[in-house]
């Protein structure tokens, strides 16, 4: 059974499968080409920079009670997922929206250190105050006659004596612009911090569709089949045996909804679900655990789908340390590896192996890192360790199971073979494994992200923190031999620097290509590139590929099945089928089999 019907609360199917047929955002996403399609906005426009969207929303958009649509709406809602903080889920998507904080650790670090400056503010405040009241009284208030004193004393308090707020500008709970504001009643713009040429296709995403009258349907967390919607379908009923939807009278398309009735049916297990499914009293199983062996058994059937979901699992570089803060020794590791024997040998055929750090398709689309080792060895022999001499011994920081730890062995086990270079595995647990990565204790580190959208610019967010941007050496070169706080910087004036690659994207150059970084670490007057610190957001996978930030090992799967007479059942990474386009083909009749067999 789902735990929520809010939007802003839903993590994963069936609860994220729900909302987005009883609510509709600004766009949807197309279930067969995961394209941006309009929804409540009938269309879209961005600034040459990508970074201020504009929505139009359509006129005939209802609420299930009948009452309008509007831009207001949007910024309410979203207003309320500002409010809610650390309650949303999936609060990654929302950090590239200008006014929405991201909590890091070092954040929520600054907010502490910001709260107490504010209480000795406030005590210094108080206490001026105090001794301003006493001045005045000693003084009989004469100071307080004149408007100039006044002004005076306003000033002593450390209290304006008026406040005014700038006008059409909606301030975030952190003080800061909120980059969402309506433009009428039909409009919507939205400011970005970061460029997002997808934005479209982030805002399909259920956590960004309206709830009315600022939720307070979800004021309560006891599921309901009361509450106002505007999508597709209502909420008809629930109870112990599931949920029953019905086409909503009020969606603005609905001579477009074929289905009249959805009856979502909890299971205990995948067992239940596959009985009920061959019993025929189900016509789709979506998100069953099914065991190696049903998984073989299931594979022969055409109503059987196997389907690559978003979730990447992948080792990160920590960036900052040498030898790994160069490029080729990056994708070397990367390249040297064997993913469909990872697949195929330690995950059982369970698993999708990642040559790329996206899985969704497209036509010119091609596989980056696939295995190479003539490659790896050139770029390992480039970057000073031919054959593994003098390579450190690699610390890979993994997660306390038995499928990580048999993965990371085949790794450790290649890496060997074909580079001999040595590896560490270190085990930890979920909270641990949290600690070593902020602080930088590891030189690769295990990583799960599931990506819950198919715009790039989000996902590579929620895979990948800030880089440290570069600078040309011999500009600064003398401070960084002064600057005793960085070891790193200081040893690149050897190997290190020789071999540094990691270069900045932040121009209007085309991105070179994995065969061209051995001249990657050299601008047009033949200075080496350093990092020097600051902030450099990897925002395409172009952009991942050519840093190698991390290293794809393999996406994970997922399993349906769909009868043949149900037609428009479209599973894909997103793990995301939209009801709005399934129908029932009632003419539908199973192939007669020869006689005799």
């Amino acid at each position: 059974m789902p735990k929520s019907f809010d939007p802003a609360r839903v993590a994963a199917p069936p609860e994220t499968d729900i909302v987005r047929a009883i609510f509709d955002g600004l766009t949807e996403t197309e279930s067969k080409t995961l394209k941006a399609i309009p929804s409540i906005a009938v269309s879209w426009t961005s600034s040459e920079d990508n970074r201020i969207w504009k929505f139009k929303l359509r006129k005939n958009a209802k609420w299930s009670n009948g009452s309008e649509v509007t831009a207001k709406d949007f910024v309410d809602s979203w207003k309320r997922l500002l409010a809610l903080g650390e309650k949303t889920s999936h609060r990654e998507l929302l950090k590239n929206i200008v006014g929405f904080e991201s909590e890091t650790p070092t954040n929520k670090k600054e907010k502490i250190e910001q709260e107490k400056r504010l209480d000795r503010k406030k005590d210094e405040t108080s206490k001026t105050k105090e001794k301003t009241e006493n001045l005045s009284v000693n003084r009989n208030l004469s100071f307080r006659e004149s408007p100039k004193n006044e002004t005076a004393n306003s000033e002593i308090e450390g209290v304006p004596e008026k406040t005014v707020k700038p006008e059409n500008k909606v301030v975030s709970k952190t003080g800061k612009h909120f980059g969402v504001r309506a433009i009428g009643d039909y409009e919507l713009e939205v400011s970005l911090k970061n460029p997002d040429r997808e934005f479209p296709k982030l805002v399909a995403h259920p956590i960004f569709r309206p709830v009315y009258d600022s939720g307070k349907d979800f004021e309560s967390d006891k599921l309901s089949a009361d509450i106002v919607t505007n999508g597709a379908f209502v909420v008809s009923s629930l109870d112990e045996n599931g949920v029953v939807l019905e086409r909503s009278d009020h969606y603005w398309n609905r001579r477009a909804v074929k289905l009249e009735r959805v009856h979502f049916v909890p299971a205990k297990d995948a067992d239940s679900a596959l009985k009920a499914y061959r019993d025929g009293r189900v016509d789709a199983v979506t998100n069953a655990d099914f065991e190696p062996l049903v998984l073989k058994l299931l594979t022969p059937y055409i109503d059987f789908h196997r389907t690559t979901h978003g979730a990447l699992n992948f080792y990160e570089f920590n960036r900052e340390k040498a030898p790994f803060n160069d490029r080729r020794v990056r994708e070397a590791l990367a390249i040297s590896i064997d993913r469909k024997r990872l697949s195929e040998d330690e995950m059982d055929g369970a698993t999708k192996p990642a040559f790329n750090f996206l899985p969704h398709k497209s036509k010119n689309r091609k596989s980056k890192f696939v295995r190479n080792i003539e490659k790896a060895k050139n770029f390992m022999k480039k970057a000073g360790f031919e054959n593994g001499k003098e390579f450190p011994r690699i610390r890979l920081v993994i997660n306390r199971n038995n499928i990580q730890q048999r993965i990371a062995k085949a790794v450790a086990k290649m890496w060997k073979q074909h580079l001999n270079v040595d590896t560490e595995i270190i085990t930890m647990e979920k909270k641990e494994l949290e600690i070593a990565k902020n602080k930088g204790d590891f030189d690769l580190i295990r990583r799960g992200v599931v990506l819950p959208t198919p715009d790039e610019t989000a996902n590579m967010l929620s895979l990948f923190k800030p880089e440290k941007t570069k600078k040309n050496t011999k500009r600064i070169k003398k401070s960084i031999e002064k600057d005793d706080k960085k070891p790193d910087l200081e040893n690149g004036t050897n190997r290190n620097e020789e071999h540094d690659q990691t270069v900045s994207t932040r121009s209007d150059e085309p991105a070179s290509t994995t065969e061209d970084t051995e001249h990657d670490n050299e601008d047009k007057s033949g200075a080496l590139l350093v990092d020097i610190g600051g902030n450099d957001f990897i925002l395409t996978e172009e952009e991942a590929i050519k840093k190698v930030p991390a290293i794809p090992l393999f996406f994970s799967s997922s399993y349906s099945l769909v009868k043949p007479y149900v037609v428009g059942f479209e599973m894909n990474t997103l793990d995301a089928p939209s009801l709005k386009e399934i129908q029932i083909d009632i003419q539908w009749q199973p192939e007669k089999s020869d006689a005799g067999e």
